[in-house]
């Protein structure tokens, strides 16, 4: 995969469709917090109300169509120190190194655009050893199991707990 082809940028709704390709999809969703998307009136609505006025949410883009996204939300208050990452991929990008690439820019980026944050922080449930993978790829370090610590799609759900330091070297 050239590298050249991936790029961040924020959310437009222009993106809808190309969003609900990927948001529909249940193995893109199935570990996050959100349930898939299941129309366009949906997709619309998301990036509007969700991905447009988060703090930091960009589109991984493919040739500039949204294929995923990478989410940075800082903790406010004396927590402002830290923040945690999010992310997904359509399905029919995995394995190709593009999250890989994807989670490189938007590290190096928000270091830069937060010069306060110190830590990233990534909690991944157990089964998703993918996930696991490209976050080690890019320099994070597994600091521990965190027992039955998440609840989603209607589970308490076992946890891994990763964090980058902006001191790290991060490939």
């Amino acid at each position: 995969m050239n590298r050249s082809r991936i790029s961040l940028r924020p959310f437009k709704l222009a993106d809808a469709d190309d969003f609900l390709t990927w948001a529909s999809d249940e193995k893109v969703t199935q570990y996050l917090r959100w349930e898939a998307i299941k129309s366009k009136e949906e997709a619309l609505k998301y990036i509007q109300e969700v991905a447009i006025p988060h703090p930091w949410r960009r589109s991984i883009c493919l040739d500039d169509r949204s294929i995923g996204y990478v989410s940075i939300k800082p903790e406010s208050g004396r927590d402002r120190h830290r923040a945690h990452i999010g992310y997904a991929i359509g399905s029919d990008y995995w394995g190709q190194g593009i999250m890989t690439a994807a989670l490189r820019i938007a590290i190096s980026t928000v270091f830069e655009e937060f010069p306060f944050l110190v830590r990233l922080e990534a909690l991944v449930e157990e089964e998703n050893k993918g996930s696991q993978k490209v976050l080690e790829k890019v320099g994070f370090v597994k600091e521990g199991f965190l027992r039955k610590y998440g609840f989603n799609k209607g589970k308490v759900r076992d946890m891994l707990m990763y964090s980058l330091l902006s001191t790290d070297k991060f490939a």
